[in-house]
């Protein structure tokens, strides 16, 4: 199956494309661009708090509650630093000075031998948007950029991993264009088993 990618959400404005920064006309004052050092401490929140308030009934109690945001910022300020290679990107959607998502995109390392064009394959991992500023546009426009940026980096196929029973994520990605590919895996948490399943899209821009 070949699916081809749509910028919008099915709460959201059109994504677009961004250079340094990107600013949409006719709305609130906001943007997306690429993350710098000293956004790291409110990915990491965003990240942590996100997980606590939208996870409460498909991730174990023990494991919310060990989160910390300490715990999170070294591996972002990594990924923000020193990135493994130019073709990993962490991107923050902003309004106004509010920093309020997130996202990363990066060359998929995990895939399966069957997957087609390995090479040309990137995978979205954390998309994320404070639940106070959701149903502004911000997921789609964070979604739209990472679209882009893969396709500047020559990539022709994205995936992701969802949890199953996170219902909102999988919405939201199936209005944009995304669609299951068969794979799914169980992760041991230490205090549980989730599930998660494997979606993806086609960056052909060809009509």
């Amino acid at each position: 199956m070949t699916l081809t990618v749509r910028a919008a959400g099915p709460d959201d404005t059109a994504g677009c494309a961004i250079g340094p920064a990107t600013r949409v006309a006719g709305v609130a004052d906001v943007s997306v661009r690429p993350a710098r050092p000293e956004d790291v401490p409110e990915i990491a929140r965003i990240q942590i708090e996100t997980w606590r308030i939208a996870y409460p009934k498909i991730l174990p109690e023990a494991v919310l509650e060990s989160l910390t945001v300490e715990a999170a910022e070294p591996a972002w300020a990594a990924a923000v630093q020193a990135p493994p290679s130019p073709k990993h990107h962490v991107l923050v959607a902003q309004e106004q000075h509010w920093l309020v998502g997130f996202a990363a995109v990066a060359p998929a390392n995990d895939l399966e031998e069957q997957d087609p064009d390995p090479d040309a394959t990137a995978q979205l991992g954390p998309l994320l948007v404070e639940p106070r500023w959701s149903r502004r546009g911000h997921g789609s426009r964070l979604l739209a950029a990472a679209v882009d940026h893969a396709r500047d980096d020559g990539m022709v196929r994205l995936i992701t991993w969802i949890l199953t029973a996170d219902a909102a994520s999988l919405d939201f990605l199936r209005s944009a264009g995304w669609a299951a590919d068969g794979y799914a895996r169980e992760l041991d948490t230490g205090a549980g088993e989730i599930r998660e399943m494997r979606l993806h899209v086609s960056l052909d821009e060809t009509p």
